[in-house]
This record gives C-alpha cells, sequence and structure tokens, in this order.
C-alpha cells in the first residue's frame, strides 16, 4: 500500500518501502544500536543485515495515512534496552512523521540479539 498526500498542485504517493529505508537508517544513527537484524523463522536464526540491506529489518505497514513500524534490532552490550529503544520510537516517530507529513501510529521494537562493539 503507498501513502497518499494531497495537495493543490497535485497527489503524492509514498511507497512502504521508502518509508522503510528512510527509518532505518534513521535508526541506525541512534545511541546503542549495532544494526537491523533479519530472523530466519524456520531456523530461528538472526543474522546482522549490512547497509544496503536495511530494509529487510524494518516492516512498514499503512493504513489511511496512518503509518506502523516494526523495528528488528541488535543492540550494543551493555547499554539499557529501555533507553535505547525510547530514543529510538522517539527520534524516528519525529523524522518520518516530519519526512512524510503523515502520523506514526505505532512502532514495535523487537531486540534480536546482543553483540560485543569493540
Amino acid at each position: 500500500m503507498k501513502g497518499q498526500i494531497q495537495t493543490d498542485l497535485g497527489q503524492i504517493m509514498i511507497d512502504e518501502e521508502v518509508i522503510a529505508k528512510y527509518a532505518g537508517i534513521n535508526a541506525l544513527e541512534c545511541f546503542g544500536i549495532v544494526g537491523m537484524a533479519s530472523v530466519n523463522m524456520k531456523d530461528g536464526l538472526v543474522k546482522l543485515l549490512k547497509r544496503d540491506n536495511i530494509c529487510k529489518g524494518v516492516h512498514v505497514k499503512m493504513n489511511d495515512n496512518r503509518i506502523q513500524i516494526d523495528f528488528h534490532i541488535i543492540v550494543v552490550y551493555g547499554v539499557s534496552i529501555a533507553t535505547v529503544t525510547e530514543n529510538l520510537i522517539q527520534s524516528v516517530k519525529y523524522r518520518v512523521e516530519t519526512f512524510t507529513n503523515m502520523t506514526v501510529e505505532k512502532i514495535n521494537v523487537f531486540v534480536e540479539g546482543v553483540r560485543i562493539v569493540d
């Protein structure tokens, strides 16, 4: 599904993948996040995604120009998960709403792993 914004000059359509990539890039800028995770449901394995495949760790659903975002992340060992996820939610919500001019209704964060960073 695509988000639609009506302007005086016409209509703007935003694809979910565009929002997923934008949200993923902003999430990586948050302190305490190593990267996005791809979960293999069959094997239960978690894989750290490279920056090129960031969209696979972010799932976006849109309904009536309301956005719901699911993040699958890997955090840095030793940080407060509650603090990192709260920072992620606030930062991404503000930036995506500013970027799209749509309402971010819900952000779910799934912590899929912990990694020690050198």
